[in-house]
């Protein structure tokens, strides 16, 4: 029996390889950082303390209780693919991001450096040169621990465990304990792009194919093109780099405005029960997906924000709270149903942009001076204020911003000066944005700017059905909404 392994050896690994798994309450292998890749590595084959890795038996596979980061690292050697080879493409569907890129490219880099890879082993072994190294790494294997009993005694020696070494961080330990809700579930897959560890897989294919599409879809407004710095160009990405340390808690956070109803404004990632046949996380997703199609893409509700001035701050950096605050105030127009807003916005949306550019470094230090649970209500409520006085006709100043932040006698306002010479990634991206937008593309309804890459509508200055026809003479750059809401 498989019980009876004491331990994983290179060639015991290279055998299990296909009938290892990762339980549905395990982290994803992705939480260490190349240099301890690089510490297990040399540790493997310098007969170093490696502690046990704990298994557990079902009647089908071996699933990993603890250690997979320690089996994930090894096969990554064995195999060359540090997140970006064959494997690797092959399960995320050739959508590997610029960062894992980078990552894997230094991990190899070290691993060339400190020990050489595997294949450098195996070519040395082929010819004979077989030096302590090697015979360290031959003879060398991993002690095993076993789990005896069902799936709940693995699930919960695997939270007991985890209490200790490198323990959950609070998004992990968030997201699998409530990894059979609906939140959970799509977060996951947007995350991935519905590629990745389908924590989905015991759904009908129909319903499965159903959530990696919305899952797609949603990833795709919002992460897409991956952000570089400085920043050289206005299409950003509506919610930040796609890293997966750094997106997920955007992820779950914009779930929970997209799934606000009139009543409930509030709710946490274990709102709805668990999803036993994928149609709550269908639903969860689709929810999610009306409120990014509102706010960007072409679709005709569009509002197509520009994110260089909704959701980025002076320097050219995304903020979360400047995000989701925009996301939850155009949100809770969603869930009011309250198509007058719209109409009102699009007729002060001019003014508005223009506040919200002029006072980017006031907004900035205001939102840094509010508690980090209280910013993304904070910055909401800004946003309605604006909205509530430019609608009535009424001017805005600087001082009514700071009162509206909650910031009054926390704020002083001014650009730090550098002692530097030179200019910094921070500064280059600030210099290209401020330059960028003075030349943006405006609606021409509203004169709002248009994100010209994802939300662009070709409208005719004369109406089709009042004669117009399609030469380029009679057409303008209009936001979607703009188009086919306010003037028809």
């Amino acid at each position: 029996t498989y019980e009876s392994i004491t331990n994983i050896s290179i060639q015991t690994l290279a055998l299990l390889k296909n009938i290892l798994r990762k339980p549905d309450f395990q982290r994803e292998t992705n939480h260490w950082v190349p240099d301890q890749i690089i510490s297990l590595l040399e540790s493997f084959i310098n007969g170093d303390l490696i502690p046990s890795v704990i298994l557990w038996k079902s009647p089908t596979y071996i699933f990993v209780i603890d250690g997979g980061h320690r089996l994930s690292a090894l096969r990554a050697w064995i195999e060359d693919d540090y997140g970006d080879g064959p494997i690797s493409r092959k399960y995320f569907g050739d959508s590997i991001p610029n960062s894992q890129k980078k990552a894997a490219d230094r991990t190899r880099k070290l691993v060339s450096d400190k020990m050489g890879s595997y294949q450098h082993f195996e070519s040395k072994i082929s010819s004979g040169q077989v030096d302590s190294k090697i015979s360290s790494m031959l003879t060398r294997a991993l002690p095993i621990q076993w789990v005896n009993g069902d799936a709940d005694k693995a699930e919960t020696s695997f939270f007991k465990i985890n209490t200790q070494g490198t323990p959950l961080d609070d998004i992990e330990e968030t997201l699998l304990k409530s990894r059979k809700k609906p939140i959970a579930l799509s977060a996951r897959a947007i995350i991935r792009a519905g590629m990745g560890h389908k924590y989905w897989s015991k759904f009908s294919t129909e319903f499965s194919t159903r959530i990696e599409h919305h899952a797609k879809k949603i990833h795709a407004g919002l992460f897409d093109p991956e952000i570089s710095t400085p920043i050289k160009t206005l299409d950003l990405p509506l919610g930040g780099s796609k890293g997966v340390r750094s997106a997920l808690q955007i992820i779950i956070d914009f779930i929970k405005v997209a799934c606000i109803t009139q009543t409930e404004k509030s709710i946490s990632i274990d709102h709805f029960g668990d999803d036993e046949s994928g149609d709550k996380t269908i639903e969860v997703l689709k929810k999610t997906d009306r409120l990014v199609s509102r706010i960007t893409g072409n679709g005709d509700g569009s509002l197509g924000f520009h994110p260089a001035i909704y959701y980025y701050g002076p320097s050219g950096v995304h903020s979360s709270p400047l995000f989701l605050g925009t996301a939850k105030f155009i949100g809770e127009r969603l869930s009011n149903n309250d198509k007058e807003f719209f109409k009102q916005f699009t007729d002060i949306r001019e003014k508005f942009e223009n506040i919200l550019i002029e006072n980017k470094e006031l907004i900035a230090t205001a939102i840094q001076k509010l508690g980090s649970r209280t910013r993304v209500d904070k910055y909401m409520g800004f946003l309605n204020s604006l909205y509530l006085s430019l609608k009535n006709n009424q001017e805005v100043e600087e001082a009514d911003i700071v009162s509206w932040m909650g910031v009054e006698g926390k704020v002083v306002v001014g650009v730090e000066k550098s002692e530097s010479t030179t200019f910094s990634d921070d500064s280059k991206s600030r210099i290209f944005i401020n330059s960028a937008l003075k030349s943006a593309v405006k609606c021409e309804i509203c004169r709002g700017y248009i994100d010209v890459t994802k939300s662009a509508s070709y409208d005719h200055i004369t109406r089709k059905q009042d004669g117009g026809s399609g030469h380029f003479n009679n057409g303008q750059i209009t936001h979607p909404y703009c188009n086919q809401a306010v003037k028809n």
